[in-house]
Order: C-alpha cells, then sequence, then structure tokens
C-alpha cells in the first residue's frame, strides 16, 4: 500500500510539472512573431487599376462582409459598398477576433502601414506586428497586378476614423496560437497576372484564392483552419451571425449526381442565383456582394466546378433555425 501512495506521489508530481511547463510554454509561445518577405508591390493612381481593385473587393472577395461591423450587414445586403472599417466580431471557440479597419485613416487604419507590409499579410499570412494571421483569408495567390489593384483601392478610399477592438484569446486560443498556427503562404508560383475570361482554368483562380469557395465548401477546424474535408464537398459548420443557436451547413458543390448541390444546374441557373439578394437570412454566403460578380466570372466558377471530381458527401441540412438546433 505504502508503495502504491508513493508511486501515485510522484505521477501527481509528473503530472503536475509537465501541465506547469505546458501553461509556461504556452504563456512564452502564443505571441511569437515570425519573418516573412516583403512583396516589392505598390499602389497606384491609375484609376482602371483602383476599379478593379474595387471590384475585387466588393464582388468576389467580399471583403465589406467581414471588414464591416455586423450592424451593417443589412445594408450591404440591400447594395450599399461601405467603408471597410472594420470592426465585425468572430466569436470563435479560440476567443474573439475583430476584423481591422482597413480604411487609410492614419491613428486606426493602414495609413501609415506600408503596402509591402498590408502584401505580405495577404500573401504570407504574416500581420504587420509580425504574428502569425489565421487563414480567415485566401489571398496567398493573388496575382501581383490584383494584389497591386487591391492595394490602390485600398489606399483611394475615405480614411475613416474606427477604434477596432483588440483580439482577445482564451487559454485554448493561446495554446492554439502558440503550438499550431503558423503562418500560410502561397501555393505554388505566384502569377504575374491572371487575364480574366470564362474558362475552368480562371475559374480555379477566382474559387481557390479570391471568392474563397473553397475555403468555405471544405470541411475545417473553426479552431486551427486546417482542411479536414475533400476539397468542395461542403460540411463546414457557421454558426449563425444574425440568430442567436442558429447554424448553417455548406453545401456539396462537386458534380456528384446524388449529392451535389449543384449538378443540375446550368450555367443560367447558375447566375441568376447570384443576382438575388440574401434569401435566408441565417445564411452566411456573402450572396450581398457576389451578386456585384460579372457574368463572365461567375461562368468561369461554374465551368470549374463541373470539372471537380465527383464526391459523395450527403449534407443533411444547410440551414437550421435556433428551434431546430435544440
Amino acid at each position: 500500500m505504502k508503495k502504491f501512495r508513493k508511486i501515485l506521489k510522484w505521477t501527481g508530481i509528473v503530472i503536475t510539472s509537465l501541465v506547469i511547463i505546458f501553461v509556461i510554454l504556452v504563456f512564452a509561445l502564443w505571441n511569437r512573431t515570425f519573418v516573412a518577405s516583403y512583396p516589392n508591390l505598390h499602389a497606384s493612381n491609375d484609376s482602371a487599376i483602383i476599379a478593379r481593385g474595387r471590384y475585387l473587393a466588393f464582388g468576389p472577395a467580399h471583403c465589406s462582409g467581414c471588414h464591416s461591423p455586423a450592424s451593417n450587414l443589412e445594408k450591404i445586403n440591400s447594395g450599399e459598398k461601405l467603408p471597410l472599417k472594420g470592426g465585425f466580431e468572430f466569436d470563435l471557440p479560440i476567443g474573439k477576433l475583430y476584423s481591422r479597419n482597413i480604411t487609410p485613416d492614419d491613428e486606426t487604419g493602414i495609413g501609415k502601414v506600408p503596402d509591402s507590409v498590408i502584401a505580405r499579410s495577404l500573401r504570407y499570412g504574416v500581420e504587420r506586428n509580425g504574428h502569425a494571421l489565421l487563414d480567415l483569408m485566401p489571398f496567398h495567390n493573388l496575382s501581383d497586378e490584383d494584389m497591386i489593384a487591391v492595394l490602390s483601392f485600398l489606399r483611394s478610399q475615405q480614411p475613416v476614423k474606427n477604434n477596432v477592438p483588440d483580439d482577445h484569446f482564451n487559454f485554448m486560443g493561446k495554446a492554439v496560437k502558440a503550438f499550431l498556427i503558423k503562418p500560410v503562404g502561397p501555393n505554388g508560383e505566384v502569377a504575374k497576372s491572371m487575364k480574366p475570361d470564362t474558362t475552368a482554368e480562371y475559374g480555379n483562380y477566382l474559387a481557390y484564392y479570391i471568392s474563397n469557395c473553397h475555403g468555405c465548401h471544405t470541411n475545417r477546424s473553426m479552431t486551427t483552419g486546417a482542411f479536414t474535408g475533400p476539397d468542395f464537398a461542403g460540411g463546414l459548420k457557421f454558426e449563425s451571425s444574425t440568430e442567436k443557436g442558429a447554424y448553417c451547413v455548406t453545401p456539396n458543390l462537386t458534380p456528384d449526381e446524388k449529392t451535389g448541390r449543384i449538378t443540375n444546374w446550368t450555367e443560367e441557373q447558375f447566375i441568376n442565383r447570384f443576382r438575388l439578394k440574401k434569401i435566408i437570412s441565417i445564411s452566411e454566403m456573402p450572396w450581398d456582394q457576389f451578386r456585384n460578380m460579372s457574368d463572365n466570372d461567375l461562368k468561369a466558377i461554374y465551368k470549374y466546378l463541373k470539372s471537380l471530381k465527383p464526391i459523395r458527401n450527403k449534407i443533411e441540412a444547410t440551414y437550421v433555425s435556433a428551434k431546430d438546433a435544440k
């Protein structure tokens, strides 16, 4: 019995020591910084380049859905193009995160942030302070020309003063940042330019690196952002930002004959759906911004999705109200 107690005692000491070491490492590493190169890309005053950036920001890249407060969502759904002043709250298992003010305000926005620093964040997932960004923005492979267009548009906005709260990570969030979150960079070589057309190749570029179809319609961990399911097969659960307790699950976009959402849609039906406002209030799909996309961009995405390998993945319900979720 005495020997057993001794074993328990030393087991407790070892476990306690390991917990203490783990906690120390979490607080030592969660705020670590990373090194990444600064792209030599700079904003332009050319009106055509600015117009391209504006189209991307309020269309396929759907920036305003995240870089506007939740109180503005209905205005965005009504077609208003509002300043990208940030402040949207993401209530995640790892803590509360807030979108940044990306208007050119000197004090609260990006007015004094060099173009190369913004480009580094978008391309390599490293914040201006050197911390790793959660992989929520899919712009790592944005072509150099499109990156310049986005920078040019951001600089062309009217500055808006809006102090956004700092991100607040709970202990689990700090542990995730300490051990699991690293900067995410480009997948392969980044193109200097991508000529917009209606091909499946251009649709691939849009679906992966601008519109983020892949990021939402592929199951992934909401703690680390890591992908856990087949590409474009759906299944990612989003808690509703408009109805507490409600949630939506992204549908399967592969052309599986039994479980694919758009398998039997014609190109015309696909485009027409994108021309509508958000119909279901708890939907997290940015219909309000995607309806600004050109017909050619939608045709390209449609062709690309139709070219995917069919994956059998039945999504039982894509929208679940708070009442039904109980």
